[in-house]
């Protein structure tokens, strides 16, 4: 069971979601999206959420508030950090996540330390809090499928984005072909370069 939540203090709204056990947070690190950015409360146990981001958008690019929704909703699904005030949330893109084999189930660690970000946060917001839990949904969606869908649709458009270069470049090719033709035909007519099968002697034979 995966739980769905709605962002709407942005436009379009954010997309926030969570495993509802440890078990569950193991196929959310394996079929997370290259724009899924992970938080977790820094040093204790908490949900594993997620915010997924538009494509083409970074980690640099999430709107403030839509920062504190996802942070709120890590503290508040955290048994011990939920009662905690100054709680540190960590964050980052999903593909800096690290699973081995060694790893309990739904432990992670990552790639690049450097690539963690912090964020504090002091007290719990119920007003953020029951303003997301009034748009929770819970899904069972296949992660696996989900995930081959978003891939194969990338690949399709990187084809098309390359269909077009391509043919961009052909048309760039034809232009430079018809105007190095025009310009020799240009020389071709300058006077200087022009001759003449009129002869104005009279020694030419006539025809009649």
């Amino acid at each position: 069971m995966v739980f769905y939540y709605t962002s709407n203090v942005v436009a379009p709204p954010a997309i926030i979601y969570m495993g509802i056990d440890k078990y569950e947070n193991d196929d959310l690190i394996k079929w997370g999206w290259p724009e899924d950015v992970w938080f977790h409360v820094d040093k204790i146990s908490s949900a594993h959420v997620y915010l997924r981001l538009e494509q083409g958008q970074s980690i640099d690019d999430i709107p403030t508030s839509v920062l504190e929704d996802a942070c709120q909703l890590v503290k508040a699904n955290s048994i011990n950090g939920n009662k905690m005030n100054d709680v540190d949330i960590l964050y980052t893109m999903w593909d800096n996540l690290k699973k081995t084999p060694g790893m309990e189930v739904g432990q992670v660690s990552f790639i690049k330390e450097k690539e963690v970000k912090k964020m504090r946060v002091a007290k719990r917001n119920n007003e953020i809090v029951n303003r997301l839990n009034k748009t929770k949904r819970e899904e069972k969606p296949d992660l696996r499928a989900e995930r081959e869908k978003r891939d194969r649709l990338e690949r399709e458009d990187k084809k098309q984005i390359l269909r077009v270069q391509k043919e961009k470049e052909k048309e760039e090719e034809k232009k430079k072909k018809d105007e190095a033709e025009l310009r020799n035909y240009s020389t071709l007519m300058k006077p200087e370069n022009m001759k003449t099968n009129y002869d104005s002697g009279n020694d030419s034979d006539d025809f009649m």
